[in-house]
């Protein structure tokens, strides 16, 4: 006679009806499930309605290096990209699940609860005050932040040399001056004089000169534009 093979999952079965009713099970499942989501919504408050927070304790045994940046390095970075660093509390996209997520990891591993998130994103991806690439950090303390999650798409390769010119009011002029020269060459002298004089030439690059600088001065006043190094922390859409 064939022994009868053993099937685990009945066992296992057998063995959890014996010691608790199904009923209590789906209980205390719901209960977990709950508290999870509770737990969520608790955490997407504080991403779109938190307050500034000086720092978190986070077990520094826990901490990955490559994911610790100080303030100044990111203040670098937004410079050269045109980016801002602001509380999340003006960011006006959507956050994945898997950020959340992050925050619920880290939360569980460092025995704390986050506060004082703050977000690198472009300009438009933030709801300003008037006067591509999100990254989610926490306040580590002393100008220290650590970097909790990233979403989104890469940057634009080129963004950095788009953003070039807004940079300093240095870099504006070259390219103010660097459009004026094209222009120049292109436009044909016999329009303003029938000599071939380099003077004229002159006179006439100082002329676009001044109407391409008076476009651009325009068109940073009436829309509230500045440098990079002036909006980078800034609440403010016209700062």
């Amino acid at each position: 006679m064939l022994l009868k093979r053993t099937n685990i999952e009945d066992k296992l079965r057998n063995f959890r009806d014996k010691t608790v009713s199904p009923d209590a099970v789906l209980k205390q499942v719901a209960a977990i499930l709950d508290a999870d989501t509770q737990h969520e919504k608790e955490i997407e408050a504080k991403l779109v309605h938190g307050r500034p927070h000086p720092e978190n304790n986070f077990d520094h045994e826990f901490l990955e290096t490559d994911r610790i940046y100080h303030l100044e390095q990111i203040r670098k970075i937004c410079v050269d990209y045109r980016l801002r660093f602001l509380d999340t509390r003006y960011f006006k996209g959507n956050y994945p699940q898997q950020a959340v997520n992050s925050i619920k990891t880290l939360e569980k591993q460092h025995l704390i609860t986050l506060e004082g998130f703050k977000i690198i994103a472009p300009s438009k991806l933030f709801k300003l005050k008037n006067a591509d690439d999100p990254l989610l950090f926490a306040p580590i303390g002393n100008g220290y932040y650590y970097l909790v999650h990233k979403w989104g798409n890469d940057l634009h390769p080129l963004r950095k040399w788009l953003m070039l010119p807004f940079k300093s009011f240095l870099n504006l002029v070259i390219l103010v001056a660097f459009i004026s020269l094209v222009f120049t060459v292109l436009t044909p002298m016999g329009l303003f004089s029938k000599e071939d004089n380099p003077a004229h030439f002159w006179i006439l690059l100082l002329f676009i000169f001044k109407m391409v600088a008076s476009v651009v001065l325009f068109y940073g006043f009436a829309l509230g534009k500045n440098f990079n190094h002036a909006i980078w922390d800034s609440k403010y859409f016209n700062a």
